[in-house]
């Protein structure tokens, strides 16, 4: 007996067993990856005055959508100025006075604001406040403010004002006259904080999107790109038609559109759309209908998108290649610009759109 347990349990016999073991483990991982057995979860909520939409891959994917968006509304209570007790709040009530101490990720955006706004030349400034509200762009009162009101308060519009002390998590406004908005920087965020969220949760990959930004976690069971549609600037959204006019194919990242039609009123015959150019006080007038931008982070994404709106196509390529990012810019005459990175990766699917081979 004690002879054949030794043959039996010999180190041939252990490393048969042991191969047979990785290729039968071998074949089990390449059938589950061409048959993925993965739950798919699809939620919609609201938060950020927008929808928040889930596709979700994995397991425990409800609870994982509900912490998501859970998510985004614990940072929509920290970042939005209109929310009484959020940081921002705090520090727009306390500008020319106090330093306020505010959650390590506040710290950590504002941060991030100030940098792009550096790197712009103001062209993105999160100081933007006593313009917009003059305008109240999707507010009960928006209109076309007189010429006397924006130039009163144009010169408060300055992000150097804006000071932030990311090791003591704390910020300040130089002067009583400044306030923050970071509506151009908060659904991006949104969408970081999402992904963050999915991370957390273990589930195998998932997609949001939360109003004009979109956010990508781990590769798709099927292991194809994320296909994410690109906005038709033009098209009217009663009609009951496509309303992309292209598609995006990436293998991850995040995606923000900042486009004229997102919130506009007209008034004497002209339209007046909501991204102001911090140095006039007025609408973008530069010829774009909308700008989408592809980089590995979500609030850059969402920053860079308005920042190149109101730079323009030409002069956003140094701030582009600065921050590694993609993008699609498109006229209001319907010429189309890709940068060279996403060339291979949009689709134009619209008609009457003009692809441009260059900006010269």
């Amino acid at each position: 007996m004690t002879k054949s347990k030794r043959l039996f349990f010999s180190w041939p016999h252990i490393l048969l067993t042991a191969l047979l073991l990785v290729i039968i483990g071998v074949i089990v991982w390449l059938f589950s990856s061409s048959h993925p057995q993965n739950d798919v979860y699809e939620n919609t909520s609201l938060a950020m005055g927008t929808y928040v939409q889930q596709t979700i891959y994995g397991n425990n994917v409800d609870q994982a959508a509900e912490d998501a968006a859970q998510a985004v509304s614990d940072l929509e209570d920290r970042i939005s100025w209109r929310k009484e007790d959020s940081d921002v709040a705090k520090i727009n009530a306390n500008a020319g006075k106090d330093w306020i101490t505010i959650d390590s990720q506040t710290a950590g955006l504002l941060e991030q604001c100030l940098d792009v706004a550096r790197q712009s030349g103001g062209a993105f400034d999160p100081t933007i406040l006593p313009l917009s509200s003059l305008w109240d762009f999707g507010g009960e009162n928006q209109h076309l403010p007189e010429d006397q009101e924006i130039q009163r308060f144009l010169p408060y519009v300055d992000y150097e004002n804006l000071r932030v002390d990311t090791e003591n998590d704390s910020a300040s406004l130089k002067n009583s006259m400044y306030a923050l908005d970071l509506g151009a920087a908060g659904k991006g965020a949104a969408c970081d904080a999402v992904v963050a969220s999915y991370e957390a949760s273990g589930v195998s990959c998932g997609i949001v999107a939360v109003g004009g930004s979109v956010g990508t976690y781990g590769q798709k069971p099927d292991r194809s790109d994320w296909t994410i549609a690109i906005r038709n600037p033009f098209q009217n959204l009663s009609e009951e038609s496509n309303v992309s006019m292209g598609t995006l194919s990436l293998s991850g990242g995040f995606v923000s559109t900042s486009g004229m039609y997102e919130k506009y009123f007209e008034e004497g015959g002209k339209l007046y759309h909501h991204i102001l150019d911090p140095k006039t006080g007025y609408p973008v007038e530069n010829g774009l209908a909308s700008v989408t931008v592809v980089c590995d982070q979500g609030a850059l994404s969402d920053m860079l998108s308005t920042a190149c709106f109101v730079l323009g196509a030409e002069e956003s390529q140094d701030l582009l290649a600065h921050y590694h990012a993609q993008a699609v810019f498109i006229y209001q005459d319907k010429r189309v610009f890709i940068t060279e990175g996403l060339r291979s990766r949009v689709s134009i699917t619209a008609e009457g759109y003009t692809l441009l081979d260059s900006l010269s």
